[in-house]
């Protein structure tokens, strides 16, 4: 069984696509062990509370230095023992530490078919208002696996969504959502909970 943590800073649509996966099958062999936000008003924790998930609230304004926030988080998200670590929007950045001690065990969805509208700045609707000003036709979602850089690390799963005419930041961002985010980030949580996911050279392989 896979436990996870989710880590979500805001209402979290794709925490709910978690859940709904869970439930009814489309993500087997996987425990949402605990959700986690920056946040307190983030309606994501009302959903875990609602689903009887285990959540908490850790912000880096409630700490003195930002080396002091990354000990804490670290801590008490070490106290879960989980497995898989899901960013599912969540803006804080990832300590160094956090990520050498879960090694490919963190995995985030992006908004875009990376490596195009990534890295620092691209992030909620900055990626859609990017998209929208470069005239692009295809935008979609990425999964990756989350290293030392800015969206910089081994892809998982992406899928494509079109652009459409008359298309505003918000429309295209729930249609990404709805198209593309929900469909791949429980795909690969599945993929990863039945061992068919390896990653070398930075570059994964999915396995029949």
């Amino acid at each position: 069984m896979l436990k996870i943590a989710v880590l979500v800073s805001g209402g979290g649509t794709n925490l709910q696509a978690i859940i709904d996966g869970v439930d009814d099958g489309t993500i087997t062999n996987t425990k949402i062990e605990t959700v986690i936000s920056n946040n307190k008003n983030a309606y994501a924790l009302e959903r875990a509370q609602k689903n009887g998930i285990a959540n908490l609230c850790i912000s880096p304004k409630d700490f003195e230095t930002r080396a002091a926030f990354n000990t804490e988080f670290l801590r008490r998200l070490n106290s879960y023992q989980v497995d898989l670590v899901v960013l599912a929007g969540f803006l804080v950045v990832i300590p160094p530490e956090m990520i050498a001690e879960y090694k490919n065990r963190i995995i985030n969805v992006h908004p875009s078919l990376i490596p195009s509208f990534c890295g620092t700045g691209y992030y909620g609707l900055k990626v859609h208002e990017g998209v929208l000003n470069r005239g692009v036709k295809i935008t979609g979602a990425t999964v990756h696996f989350v290293d030392e850089g800015t969206d910089t690390g081994p892809i998982l799963l992406q899928k494509a969504v079109e652009v459409e005419e008359g298309d505003t930041p918000e429309v295209l961002q729930r249609r990404v959502m709805e198209q593309a985010e929900w469909k791949i980030l429980p795909k690969a949580i599945d993929l990863i909970a039945n061992g068919r996911v390896r990653v070398e050279n930075r570059k994964t392989y999915i396995m029949q």
